[in-house]
């Protein structure tokens, strides 16, 4: 029985003695540090002793070898900074004094315009009105002969066609024949004269155009009374197909 458990121990794993025996330095290490920390808190520092010398000591023999020690050099007297002078304030240009003063013109006296030359308002008003309405009175001349224009060609129209309704044209004359007449006419329309002036070749068309216009009396004209002139005497072309 006895060799059973001694086999079983010495078959036991490898990793359980090196476990406890970290375990067990932590738990040394651990009240170690609750002692000595509680200790440390509980007693004031000691005192240092320290010697002063007035002069270093001779260096020793296992110093002798080694290099001195710089001496310590005084520190630099640090000079204190200037104070900051604060740039003045600029100054504003003296306007008056840089502007350059102009001294002031001297006013030029106008010569008086001579009395020829002065403009003479009233007279160019008046020319203007005068140019104004002779123009105004010739546009009216003219609409008026255009007018009378228009009125005498209506009413020689208007005498043709009287004329042409008495003719009476005898056979077998050309198409082309004209007899022109000159006819004298009296205030009230009435005839005073006519007269073959040129004839058509042919006596019986001519005949008939002379008869045609008496018969017509008196033919029309223009109420206008200043428009008579233009029928006093008329010059007639009468045409066998017309």
């Amino acid at each position: 029985m006895s060799a059973l458990v001694m086999r079983d121990s010495s078959h036991a794993e490898p990793g359980l003695l090196p476990a406890g025996a970290m375990a067990l330095l932590v738990h040394v290490i651990f009240f170690v540090f609750m002692v000595f920390g509680l200790n440390w808190k509980s007693y004031p520092p000691q005192g240092m002793t320290v010697d002063l010398w007035d002069s270093l000591p001779p260096p020793s023999q296992s110093a002798a070898g080694a290099k001195p020690l710089p001496p310590k050099q005084a520190p630099a007297e640090v000079k204190p900074l200037p104070p900051k002078q604060e740039a003045p304030p600029p100054t504003k240009p003296d306007i008056a004094i840089k502007e350059k003063i102009d001294p002031p013109k001297p006013v030029e006296k106008k010569q008086p315009v001579p009395e020829e030359q002065k403009p003479r308002v009233a007279d160019d008003l008046e020319q203007l009105v005068r140019d104004q309405e002779a123009l105004e009175s010739q546009r009216a001349q003219q609409a008026a002969q255009s007018r009378a224009l228009d009125v005498i060609a209506e009413y020689k129209a208007k005498i043709m066609a009287k004329i042409r309704s008495r003719i009476v044209l005898p056979p077998n004359i050309p198409d082309d024949s004209v007899a022109e007449l000159d006819v004298t006419l009296l205030p009230g329309g009435d005839i005073l004269n006519v007269r073959l002036r040129k004839s058509s070749g042919y006596a019986a068309f001519d005949s008939a155009v002379e008869r045609a216009i008496i018969l017509a009396k008196p033919l029309p004209l223009p109420p206008d009374p200043s428009l008579f002139p233009k029928f006093r005497d008329l010059s007639l072309k009468v045409h066998y197909r017309e």
